[in-house]
């Protein structure tokens, strides 16, 4: 598997359809923007590829306390193939000895795609995660918090990503 770092000049059109197509509307920052903030800040967006087939991203913003995975997308018609566990593998590799911090959208919510929640949890969980027992909940969507290494992660923690990303960017509500 071979990597790109991507970045607003040479972004595709298949990395902003994967985007839009992975992740709810609610949980997504208008790709311009997403791409302004990668030149911006100190965003780590990788794409994958086996051969010249792209297959997915990773979003990660490197801080000093924890790495904040903050998107990662598989092309739907290749999940269940192995690519996703080779991926966080990579990703794991690459901040290894770092503790990592992810949200997802809680397997507990009400939902109707109840099923693929818990089945991406399990993924995280069998890759070394743990629950931190914290969520938060926008635009309708709660999220549970999940990290891997040592440490802990507070909602103070949280406030502190939302603080620095509000330096950069912010949705008008």
């Amino acid at each position: 598997m071979t990597t790109k770092q991507i970045t607003a000049a040479n972004a595709e059109e298949r990395h902003q359809q994967l985007y839009e197509s992975a992740f709810p509307e609610g949980e997504q920052i208008p790709w311009d923007d997403l791409l302004w903030l990668v030149d911006e800040m100190p965003l780590d967006f990788t794409a994958y590829y086996d051969g010249d087939d792209f297959i997915g991203f990773t979003i990660v913003y490197p801080r000093r306390s924890f790495n904040w995975y903050w998107y990662f997308a598989v092309r739907e018609e290749l999940r269940g193939n192995g690519y996703g566990q080779r991926i966080l593998t990579q990703l794991i590799r690459h901040y290894e000895g770092q503790p990592c911090v992810l949200d997802m959208e809680s397997p507990e919510q009400a939902c109707d795609n109840t099923a693929q929640r818990k089945r991406r949890h399990e993924f995280y969980l069998r890759n070394g995660f743990r629950d931190t027992n914290l969520c938060r909940t926008y635009n309708g969507i709660t999220m549970t918090i999940m990290m891997m290494g040592p440490g802990t992660f507070t909602m103070q923690d949280w406030d502190d990503i939302v603080g620095e990303l509000k330096q950069f960017w912010w949705p008008d509500d």
